[in-house]
């Protein structure tokens, strides 16, 4: 029988949650790259570009990877022969409390703070828990006496995107998870890996869809010898089929909108074919490891190689600058979707708490304390600063959350532009026809890179929201790409087109 002290195992959670967040596993590294040389659209390649330059900022600065830093969530596979033991001589603690402990000491880290998004009572105030916990835990017991964990930092905007159906038998699964594909949308920030799990019960295959993430990338490999068996060939199938889709890099188009496709399978009912899809984001954000030794887990970056030609700074001859001090709607209408545009100047902030305070002062007809007329809204929830840093990691949130709010917003504000991720839904392309705006689109997963573009920050409205405060940036030719335009053509072919 073998002993290992819990605190061993608290500290190698924590020092992994605090790697995973500035560290890519090297082969998604190797995969963004491959997708980046060969990807031939150019706003597609340009987001390519930029989630390569995030990753090796982040890893050189030791700062996060995305401003959502993820649910945590903590895999383990512990020996029937081992036994714990406490070195402060205090009672065992479960398994939950103990990761939840890590998470604690993680997440509150000062030399790298990350975003706490875990709120508890969903139904009622939805309160912020202030340090990320509870994490999510899974625990299997195996023979032996090894302690396998895998740590998991999993951004709301894959998981929000899982999908599951029980099949009929005669059903093709293929066809199922390629028709749910263009409706998952953007939000979930391609490209990535798609996890799909069939068989055994409904939850058993969301485990196993989300589990099967969390392998390497090895799509090429298995191209070049061929499928084996019915699973092979099911990852081989969707992968060149999803990718024909041409959803693309964040949903601009082009030929990459997955990495990798990851299928996991387990004995079913002979009436049935349950069937999950999980997909992870170009944040991926894992490690696996094995604790057999007393000491807490020490994990080693990957060689500065791993990203030896990826530039430092994004360039864009070809981008039309703007000065958002300047902006008019008679400059609005002039860009174009598939425009490239680097922002300069200042822009607000705001997310979904900010947006239902904004609008029911609207409808009170109460004063708003920040004037919006003419302005840009960014949504972003940032990460905290650290030294000389105006602002943490600050990439964008999904919009479609805030597409109830925007007619409201541009009726009465007379608010011109909006900065998000992913597409927007039919009324909100509607509204901003109808209006005369326009919707930009930041690339979801480059956050720390996009920091390096905002040259100060305040708050300025709802400090007791947190992240969710309204900011002002002041921002120094900051990337994105028109999504949007005032005509209400939309660049992402996949949400609903303007009638």
């Amino acid at each position: 029988m073998r002993t290992l002290e819990q605190e061993a195992l608290q500290d190698s959670i924590a020092h992994a949650l605090q790697f995973i967040s500035h560290h890519h596993p090297s082969d998604f590294v190797r995969a963004l790259r491959r997708a980046w040389e060969a990807e031939t659209h150019a706003p597609a390649r340009a987001a390519l570009a930029q989630l390569l330059i995030n990753s090796r900022l982040a890893s050189e600065g030791r700062r996060p990877l995305c401003q959502d830093t993820g649910v945590v969530q903590v895999f383990l596979r512990v020996g029937m022969g081992l036994h714990f033991s406490r070195r402060d001589g205090q009672p065992l603690q479960g398994l939950q409390a103990l990761v939840n402990q890590a998470v604690h000491q993680a997440y509150g880290d000062p030399t790298n703070p990350l975003r706490a998004s875990m709120v508890q009572d969903p139904l009622g105030l939805r309160t912020n828990t202030g340090d990320n916990t509870p994490a999510v835990v899974f625990c299997e017991f195996t023979e032996g006496d090894e302690l396998e964990v895998l740590v998991v930092a999993k951004g709301g905007g894959g998981d929000v995107k899982a999908r599951f159906a029980t099949l009929n038998p005669s059903d093709s699964v293929a066809d199922w998870v390629l028709s749910q594909i263009p409706g998952m949308g953007a939000g979930w920030c391609p490209p990535g890996v798609i996890g799909v799990g069939i068989g055994g019960s409904p939850e058993q295959a969301m485990l196993m869809a989300k589990q099967a993430l969390f392998t390497p990338i090895d799509i090429d490999e298995l191209k070049a010898r061929g499928a084996s068996h019915a699973v092979e060939a099911l990852r081989l199938d969707l992968h060149g089929r999803i990718n024909q889709l041409g959803i693309g890099v964040q949903g601009l188009g082009g030929q990459h909108t997955v990495l990798d496709v990851k299928v996991a399978a387990a004995p079913c009912h002979a009436a049935t074919i349950p069937v999950a899809l999980v997909p992870n984001c170009a944040a991926t954000r894992y490690v696996r490891f094995k604790l057999d030794s007393p000491q807490p887990k020490v994990f080693e970056p990957a060689p500065r190689a791993l990203w030896a030609g990826i530039p430092e700074h994004f360039a864009a001859p070809e981008a039309l600058r703007v000065d958002l001090d300047q902006l008019d709607p008679a400059q609005v209408r002039q860009w174009r979707t598939g425009q490239t545009l680097l922002l300069s100047g200042r822009v607000l902030t705001a997310r979904d708490a900010a947006h239902k305070r904004l609008v029911d002062l609207i409808a009170a007809g109460l004063p708003l304390p920040v004037d919006l007329r003419g302005r840009a809204i960014y949504y972003v929830g940032p990460v905290e600063a650290v030294g000389a840093e105006a602002v943490g990691p600050a990439g964008p949130t999904t919009a479609t959350r805030m597409d109830k709010f925007v007619d409201t917003l541009l009726a009465a504000t007379g608010l011109l532009v909006m900065i998000g991720k992913a597409e927007r839904g039919a009324a909100a392309i509607q509204a901003i026809k109808r209006h005369g705006a326009a919707y930009l689109a930041a690339v979801g997963g480059a956050a720390y890179l996009l920091s390096k573009a905002i040259v100060s920050a305040r708050v300025v409205a709802f400090d007791d929201l947190g992240m969710e405060a309204i900011h002002e940036f002041q921002l120094q030719d900051f990337p994105v790409t028109v999504a949007v335009d005032s005509q209400g053509h939309t660049i992402h072919w996949f949400a609903a087109p303007a009638a």
